[in-house]
């Protein structure tokens, strides 16, 4: 997994480096860019980022980098907007636009952090359900189709007798291909079997 980064968009160098200072002091990766255009000019190639950006900037302001954000991205990358007290109402329609959270400056550090450490954790919980449908789907690519039949079935609900009658096999047939599901898919339960089946949908 790519290691996470917050990319921090900000014409003003005080505030740029002083947020740069404070997420790399906690261990953070973290990279900035002057203004909406050098981020897009030198988009960044990671697959697990969290966005700050301010919302006055020349030539492009906060919310066309959003709108430029969701173009190239979709809503892959969350996006945390730095806003002054009277662009309150501008902040509130980025957030209807997808925008995770907006803080006023000046801001407090700590609020800041609590705000960006729930963005990473959220893409980490969102990469973890990734990685674990990509090697669902390689589990899958591996069963034969009478094994493919079983775990649909299994997935469903239904009972080794249901399966044994729609597949028109003995239900002692059904264990067989049941256990055999069972270590393919690497699934240590019913249930987890399951789960790997509903998070397909």
């Amino acid at each position: 997994m790519n290691e996470q980064t917050v990319f921090v968009i900000d014409d003003d160098d005080a505030v740029r480096d002083s947020l740069l200072t404070l997420l790399r002091g906690e261990g953070i990766r973290a990279r900035g860019f002057t203004s909406g255009a050098d981020f897009f000019a030198r988009l960044p190639d990671t697959e697990s980022a969290c966005v700050v950006t301010d919302v006055r900037m020349p030539d492009m302001d906060g919310a066309e980098v959003v709108r430029r954000l969701a173009e190239e991205k979709g809503h892959a990358w969350p996006v945390i907007v730095l806003t002054g007290h009277a662009e309150v109402p501008l902040a509130v329609q980025m957030m209807k636009a997808g925008v995770l959270d907006f803080i006023e400056k000046p801001f407090d550090p700590r609020r800041l952090m609590e705000t960006i450490m729930g963005c990473l954790n959220a893409l980490s919980g969102r990469q973890a359900a990734q990685d674990a449908a990509r090697r669902t789907e390689d589990r899958l690519a591996a069963l034969t189709p009478r094994e493919a039949q079983v775990f649909e079935a299994l997935v469903e609900g239904k009972s080794n007798k249901q399966i044994a009658l729609d597949l028109e096999i003995s239900p002692r047939t059904v264990e067989i291909f049941r256990a055999k599901v069972m270590t393919k898919m690497q699934a240590e339960s019913l249930s987890a079997l399951v789960r790997m089946g509903l998070a397909r949908q």
